[in-house]
């Protein structure tokens, strides 16, 4: 973070503004609406910008900067089109130990203004540190966009129902409930239709119902937070991780994920290390329950789909078995985030017409499954949690039919900034995986589509999609069909 962030109570409070030009007029405008006291020093003052504080509190000197005027003032911007000047009042801004703003001169400035949203008493503010303003001016375009104008009309209708909530709810969890249903209910849908009158009185029943009846019941979300990479994760997981007073989460959920949830959310890991049964499924299903009891919104937080390989159905069969709410957010599969990741189709008109699911973890897991139908030819096979059964795979694949020269590619890290991805045939995949030391969490795609990709490298495509994959994949180790550990290293050009 180049800058700490902050809001400056200016109301009543001495301003400087150094500068007479149209530049000057817009950083007028916005200490005036702050409620600054301003002096404006400039040689040359449009008239435009005395229009703007006609009716402001606001004292004009006609005149050249002089070192002494920071002095007394809170806040100093230079709003100039001179760099000697610029340069002077920053030199003396520092030395008098005041903030001041030097308007399109980063290095020169202590503070600097952010891109707002004013939907008063409502501010939002973007900002790039001054390397991009034009980035931080698009993105407070997006957030205009999804504000309505009445947003502030709500934030001074909390207020004014602040106090009375406070002393009639005292329990905090109670209050947090009461105003999560405030601005996402009925409350908030009166004053975005202009109906004030609605909205207070929805406001009085919901502190009755809330502060008068027994604690709500908690409900579950099982929510897959995708492969790995955080962009991945869908809009409704996003509203769900960021409404939940608890998160049990697995041990692949990245870091990057977990920082998008609720500050104050109280987050439980309960990922399951092999051979260790303190995290086992029994006691993640009475977690869920003995916290839905207590009342609280539940995210369970797994790595890629909750559906897929995650035992959600279990989870989702206990909680609503213990009588309790249990809501299914899907999110990417690893199979499919890591293969589009690594420009692996798993279905394809030439190579593929299906693509199997398998998972190697548990225990009997390999013994149990139908090997002659996974050997199919014209079908991928995409495999979860295999790295330990590398040689159990080839073996029973190549033994019911599948032969030896099936292109394989092992996904390591996959969608994230560590992500690897090597290649090879079947017979060697043991020998692939011990050369480049592949660890999990690793995906195995097996069928011809692995190799679509070298071919696609072979041809040396200068599409948009090909510089896109090569940004995002780094070095990609390739293992012709013979050359079992020796791969080529191919470097894809940058867009």
């Amino acid at each position: 973070m180049d800058y700490f962030p902050a809001f400056l109570q200016l109301h009543g409070k001495r301003c400087l503004l150094i500068g007479g030009g149209d530049v000057a007029t817009r950083k007028a405008r916005l200490l005036i609406n702050a409620g600054a006291l301003l002096t404006i020093v400039a040689s040359e003052i449009n008239q435009t910008l005395v229009k703007a504080c006609d009716k402001a509190d606001v004292t004009f000197q006609r005149r050249a900067f002089r070192d002494d005027d920071v002095r007394g003032h809170w806040l100093v911007v230079a709003a100039t089109d001179d760099k000697h000047v610029q340069a002077a009042v920053a030199d003396a801004a520092g030395r008098a130990g005041v903030f001041c703003n030097c308007v399109d001169d980063l290095e020169s400035s202590s503070y600097i203004t952010p891109a707002i949203v004013d939907r008063g008493p409502v501010v939002v503010a973007v900002t790039s540190s001054g390397k991009a303003p034009v980035l931080a001016r698009s993105i407070r375009a997006r957030i205009e966009s999804m504000l309505p104008t009445a947003t502030g009309d709500l934030a001074r209708l909390a207020g004014r129902w602040r106090e009375r909530v406070s002393a009639r709810i005292k329990d905090a969890f109670s209050r947090r409930r009461f105003w999560e249903t405030f601005f996402a209910g009925p409350v908030s849908s009166a004053v975005y239709r202009g109906d004030p009158d609605a909205a207070n009185r929805e406001s009085a029943e919901l502190m009755h119902r809330v502060s008068g009846g027994p604690p709500g019941r908690g409900e579950v979300w099982l929510v897959g937070a995708g492969p790995g990479d955080p962009d991945l994760l869908t809009l409704r997981a996003l509203q769900v991780l960021q409404s939940a007073d608890a998160i049990l989460h697995d041990r692949l959920v990245s870091d990057d994920v977990l920082a998008l949830a609720r500050r104050d959310a109280e987050r439980i890991a309960v990922g399951k290390i092999p051979g260790c049964r303190q995290n086992n499924q029994e006691r993640i299903n009475s977690l869920l329950i003995e916290l839905a009891a207590s009342g609280k919104r539940v995210c369970r937080l797994k790595g890629g789909d909750p559906f897929i390989f995650g035992r959600g159905g279990e989870e989702f069969d206990a909680v609503t078995g213990a009588g309790y709410s249990c809501h299914v957010v899907p999110g990417i599969t690893a199979a499919a985030g890591c293969a589009a990741s690594a420009a692996i189709p798993l279905t394809h008109r030439d190579a593929a017409q299906s693509v199997v699911f398998v998972t190697a973890h548990g225990k009997d897991s390999l013994d149990r499954l139908e090997w002659r139908s996974l050997a199919r030819d014209r079908q991928t096979i995409a495999f979860y949690m295999g790295v330990r059964r590398f040689s159990e795979i080839s073996e029973q694949l190549i033994a019911h039919g599948r032969s030896a020269s099936t292109p394989i590619a092992i996904i390591e890290n996959g969608t994230t900034p560590q992500q690897r991805v090597v290649r090879g045939r079947l017979g060697q995949l043991v020998s692939v995986a011990t050369t480049h030391r592949i660890k999990a969490p690793s995906m195995l795609i097996i069928g011809k589509v692995a190799e679509l990709r070298d071919e696609s490298v072979q041809r040396k495509s200068s599409t948009s999609v090909e510089h896109g994959y090569a940004e995002r994949l780094g070095r990609i180790h390739v293992l012709p069909n013979g050359l079992a550990g020796q791969g080529d290293h191919l470097d894809f050009p940058a867009a």
